[in-house]
C-alpha cells in the first residue's frame, strides 16, 4: 500500500527535477524496483514498517519508461521549516517524505558510512585508501547540476550521485580512482564510492571526491574573456587584458597529461583499417539522420560525408586507449595549481560498454575545439552580429583553438592537428550532433554549429 502511495507522490514530483530525463515524454507510470530503509527502521521492510526513527532514509531505484533513476528519499514526522523546499509530499501512517540530499543530518550519516567503509542493506560505502574524510563537516546540496545531484562537505568533499543508474562500473569512478592511484595533479582526487548490486552487476551509485572550492569554471572564464573583447573598440585578442591564449595552452598540456596518465594505468589498443572503417560508417549514419531531421544541413552533407570518406580510406593504425568521453570548457576548472578535469562519466544513461570503449585522444580534443568555438560565438546568439563582432569572434576562437594545440603538443609531443583527417572528422561529427541538438532545444543558435561546419569545410 504505501509503495503505491510514494510511487503516486513521485510520479508528480520527478518530471520537476532537473536531472530528471523523461519531461518531454509526458505523463509516464513509476514503478518501484528497488526499496531499502538505510536509516529509521529494519532492513528490507516495507516503508511504514519499523520506520521507528527520525528521520528515516528509503534508498530506492525506480523504473520511468526506459530508464532507471536513483531517489534518497527522507521520511519525518514534521519536517523542519529549512526542509520545506524538499517537500516531496506526505503519506498517512508514513510521514512527511522529502528530498533527503537536503538533509545535513542524514548527509552526514552516509558520509560515516563511506568513512567507515560499512555494507548497509546490500549498500556498499566505500573509502578509497588514504582519504580523509571530516564526518563531521556540514553538508550542502547544490542546484546546478543536471544529469546528477551534487553534495558539498565543508570545505574537503563533494559526493555525486547518479540519478540515471546504468548497471555496471561506472567510467567515472573507474577512471578517477586509476588516476588518484597514479597520482595525476589535474583530477579531483577520489575520496571514496558507493556501489549496490543491479540486475546482479555491481553498480556504482555515487563517488566522494575532493571538493576544488577555489576552481573556476573553465567556460565561465571563457565568456569572461570574450566579453573583454566586445567590449573593446580595436584592439585584437592577444592585446586584451582578459586574453584567455595562455590559459588555454595550459589547459591543453594538462589534457595531454591526463591523457598520458590514462593510457599508462587503463587498457589502450590499435584501431585497425576496419575498426576505423567502421567509425567513418557510424559518422555517415549519424550524418545521414541529421540531414533528414534538419534540413538547413542538407547543402553541407556533401562535403562532410567526403571528410568521413577520406577517413574510412585511413589505411593506418590508430592508438586507442580510455578518453574523457565528453570534454568540454565546462568539464575543467581553474584552480591555483591549475587545470583540472572533471567528469569521466561519458554520456548519461548509454550502456557502460558503450561509454568504456577505447577511442582516439582526438575525440576529445575535438571536443574541446568545438567548446571553444562556441564560447566565442555564445554571446551573440539569438541576435543579429555585426561584421565587427562576427570577426572578433572568430579571432577568439583560432587563437584559443591553436593554443590548446600548441600546449598539448608541448606536452604530448605530437601536435594533434598533425592528425588532420581523424581531428577533422571528430569535429564535425561533433558539430552533426550540435545542429540537431540546437534545431530541437535552441533554433536560434543553429547558426552557430552551422557557421563552424562552413569554416571546418573551408579549411
Amino acid at each position: 500500500m504505501t509503495t503505491a502511495l510514494l510511487e503516486e507522490l513521485l510520479q508528480e514530483w520527478l518530471p520537476k527535477q532537473r536531472w530528471f530525463a523523461g519531461k518531454d515524454r509526458g505523463a509516464q507510470p513509476v514503478a518501484i524496483v528497488s526499496r531499502r530503509t538505510l536509516l529509521g527502521g529494519e532492513s528490507g521492510g516495507e516503508p511504514g514498517d519499523g520506520l521507528d526513527g527520525d528521520p528515516a532514509l528509503l534508498h530506492l531505484l525506480i523504473e520511468v519508461g526506459p530508464s532507471t533513476y536513483q531517489v534518497l528519499l527522507g521520511v519525518r514526522a514534521e519536517l523542519p521549516a529549512h526542509l520545506d523546499h524538499a517537500l516531496v509530499g506526505h503519506i498517512d501512517g508514513l510521514g512527511v517524505v522529502y528530498e533527503a540530499t537536503h538533509d545535513q543530518h542524514v548527509m552526514q550519516a552516509l558520509l560515516g558510512w563511506v568513512n567507515d567503509d560499512i555494507t548497509r542493506d546490500e549498500i556498499a560505502f566505500r573509502r578509497e585508501a588514504g582519504a580523509q574524510i571530516d564526518t563531521a563537516a556540514p553538508s550542502l546540496a547544490l542546484s546546478i547540476e543536471q544529469s546528477n545531484s551534487s553534495v558539498v562537505f565543508g570545505e574537503q568533499t563533494i559526493l555525486k550521485l547518479f540519478r540515471i543508474i546504468v548497471p555496471g562500473l561506472n567510467p567515472d569512478l573507474e577512471i578517477t580512482r586509476a588516476l588518484t592511484e597514479s597520482g595525476n595533479r589535474h583530477i579531483a582526487r577520489l575520496q571514496g564510492w558507493i556501489e549496490a548490486d543491479v540486475d546482479g552487476i555491481p553498480t556504482t551509485l555515487g563517488l566522494l571526491q575532493e571538493f576544488l572550492r577555489s576552481g573556476s569554471d573553465g567556460w565561465v572564464l571563457a565568456l569572461t574573456s570574450v566579453r573583454d573583447l566586445f567590449a573593446e573598440g580595436d584592439l585584437h585578442a592577444e592585446e586584451v587584458g582578459g586574453d584567455f591564449a595562455a590559459e588555454s595552452e595550459r589547459l591543453g598540456m594538462a589534457t595531454a597529461d591526463v591523457h598520458s596518465a590514462m593510457a599508462t594505468s587503463l587498457p589502450t589498443g590499435l584501431a585497425g583499417t576496419a575498426e576505423i572503417a567502421a567509425w567513418a560508417g557510424s559518422m555517415h549514419d549519424r550524418l545521414d539522420a541529421a540531414a533528414v531531421a534538419v534540413p538547413a544541413l542538407a547543402e553541407y552533407a556533401a562535403g562532410i560525408g567526403e571528410v568521413f570518406d577520406a577517413l574510412a580510406r585511413h589505411h593506418d593504425s590508430v592508438a586507442v586507449q580510455r578518453v574523457h568521453g565528453d570534454y568540454h570548457l565546462g568539464q575543467v576548472l581553474r584552480t591555483d595549481a591549475g587545470w583540472v578535469l572533471l567528469d569521466f562519466e561519458g554520456e548519461p544513461g548509454a550502456p557502460i560498454p558503450a561509454r568504456a570503449a577505447l577511442a582516439s585522444p582526438l575525440r576529445d580534443i575535438a571536443g574541446m575545439l568545438r567548446s571553444f568555438d562556441y564560447a566565442s560565438r555564445y554571446l551573440l546568439a539569438d541576435h543579429s552580429t555585426p561584421p565587427q563582432l562576427e570577426y572578433r569572434a572568430a579571432e577568439w576562437a583560432e587563437r584559443n583553438r591553436d593554443a590548446f594545440c600548441v600546449g598539448y603538443a608541448k606536452a604530448s609531443g605530437r601536435d594533434p592537428r598533425e592528425d588532420r583527417t581523424l581531428l577533422r572528422a571528430y569535429e564535425l561529427d561533433k558539430a552533426v550532433y550540435e545542429v540537431v541538438y540546437e534545431s530541437r532545444n535552441r533554433p536560434g543558435w543553429l547558426r552557430i554549429p552551422l557557421g563552424s561546419i562552413e569554416r571546418l569545410l573551408a579549411a
